[in-house]
């Protein structure tokens, strides 16, 4: 006999308590540390290196740091995060373009949040509701996570730069603070 059916769908009643801190966000790039963290999808790294080309260019002197989570489904190992706490002010995640990796990119993006890493997730418009989901079981549940369109696997070298052209301007919100973006742009 079943005395409890659960539904792994059901979304936890989330208390404002729960809600982690965004980490706290500098004023520019200029000088920082940008890590790009790909999953292994196909395009995911460039996609990313097109992005941090173009952050690049927005900022002086920033090192731009590439770093892969192998399995693109599981949560950031703890070396991984420590690792990416020694060598990067910021970090770039990407690309969720499945159900399942685009879920683990916003937990990853939440856990670097906790542990003080501006982040910016990137996932492709297929996956909202599980990127969503995911936020809300990590008790972020209004995590801002960017969206491309999907998919992104058979992308060309011109249409990778031109998504990662398109991207830029989210990624630059998310990583800084914005009164400081909107005095550098008036």
């Amino acid at each position: 006999m079943i005395a409890e059916m659960i539904d792994p769908t059901k979304r936890p009643r989330i208390e404002s308590a729960a809600t982690p801190a965004s980490a706290g966000r500098p004023r520019s790039l200029d000088g920082l540390r940008i890590g790009l963290l790909g999953n292994t999808k196909r395009n995911a790294d460039l996609i990313l290196d097109a992005v941090g080309a173009q952050l690049a260019r927005r900022a002086d002197a920033v090192t731009l740091v590439p770093r892969t989570k192998t399995q693109f489904a599981m949560p950031l190992p703890v070396d991984l995060i420590e690792e990416l706490i020694r060598e990067c002010d910021v970090v770039v995640i990407g690309v969720g373009d499945c159900g399942s990796c685009s879920a683990s990119a916003v937990a990853d993006g939440i856990a670097l949040e906790r542990v003080g890493i501006p982040t910016a997730v990137v996932c492709t418009d297929a996956f909202v509701d599980p990127s969503a989901a995911m936020a809300g079981l990590k008790g972020a549940p209004d995590f801002p996570f960017l969206l491309t369109p999907h998919p992104i696997a058979n992308l060309a070298v011109d249409e990778i730069l031109e998504r990662g052209a398109q991207l830029a301007d989210g990624v630059l919100h998310r990583l800084i603070d914005e009164p400081a973006l909107v005095a550098a742009t008036a």
